[in-house]
């Protein structure tokens, strides 16, 4: 069969097109690092935190296999967060080294570059499934009430509510996440599933800030997902849970002398809006 070609591809001066030769130079061992801060999430707990533009994050698993549901914005206006559904279209929907996260509209554009991958050589597995996925999101208790009927409080989306009310978010800035480290596909009948997360201790994926973030991390109340969370062999999964971890890292100033943090593009039509009222331009600076 031929193969189909990607809707969304890439002309001769995308901004889809990156420098990959700079993005592995910042990898550990290649470019000079700091270690600045260093974030631990408790199991079934969400922790948020900042990362400077042209920083270094990296989330790992410190002791077992362990899925986190992530969220991300702007740290200085969280009207812009992360478009999961359009990068899964720009990028795919499972991501790994050399990809990136983009923002919502009107800012699209890309909020981080992932650079480092310890589980890029996982690929496909026989029954499709990959790991780093952007198609399903985070478990939450609304829809556990209307599968089960029941009241159920541990969940990612609790997690990510709770993580980001410190720094004056809310439950309605919580949006569709990356499921690191999960392992998930499209069934023979196009529905969505989970399989039992193959990190191990010490994995990673690494991400460069390409803006100043604000971060949040779900560790999830469905630990490594090998246990039912829904169905009639459903139990709490409490035993497969285990903590993540996050640190922080700054680059020497060096590392980044050809690097500039990517702007919006530069859309001036107003969306077909010619009202004397409506100046587009000036809108688009408030929003700035």
């Amino acid at each position: 069969m031929a193969k189909v070609e990607a809707a969304y591809r890439k002309g001769p001066d995308s901004k889809l097109t990156i420098d990959t030769d700079f993005y592995d130079a910042l990898k550990e061992g290649k470019a000079k690092r700091t270690l600045v801060e260093k974030v631990h999430i408790p199991l079934r707990s969400g922790k948020a935190w900042k990362v400077p533009a042209g920083h270094i994050f990296r989330v790992l698993v410190p002791e077992g296999p362990q899925v986190g549901d992530f969220n991300m914005w702007n740290l200085h206006d969280p009207r812009e967060k992360m478009w999961a559904s359009r990068t899964r279209q720009l990028q795919s929907a499972h991501v790994s080294t050399h990809d990136r996260i983009w923002s919502t509209l009107p800012f699209l554009r890309p909020m981080v570059t992932i650079i480092d991958d310890s589980l890029a050589e996982y690929g496909e597995d026989k029954d499709g499934g990959r790991v780093h996925d952007l198609l399903g999101t985070r478990c939450d208790p609304y829809v556990n009430h209307l599968l089960t009927g029941e009241d159920f409080d541990f969940h990612c989306h609790s997690n990510l509510v709770r993580a980001v009310v410190p720094f004056g978010l809310t439950e309605f800035d919580v949006h569709d996440v990356l499921n690191i480290f999960q392992c998930t596909g499209l069934n023979e009948d196009d529905q969505y599933f989970m399989k039992a997360c193959p990190a191990k201790k010490g994995d990673y994926l690494e991400f460069f800030a390409e803006i100043d973030l604000l971060c949040a991390l779900s560790c999830c109340p469905g630990g490594d997902l090998s246990v039912d969370l829904w169905g009639p062999d459903a139990k709490d999964p409490l035993s497969t849970c285990h903590p993540l971890e996050v640190e922080i890292y700054q680059l020497e100033e060096s590392a980044l002398s050809t690097w500039q943090s990517p702007k919006s593009p530069n859309y001036k039509g107003g969306h077909g809006m010619q009202s004397p009222s409506t100046d587009w331009n000036l809108i688009k600076k408030a929003q700035s």
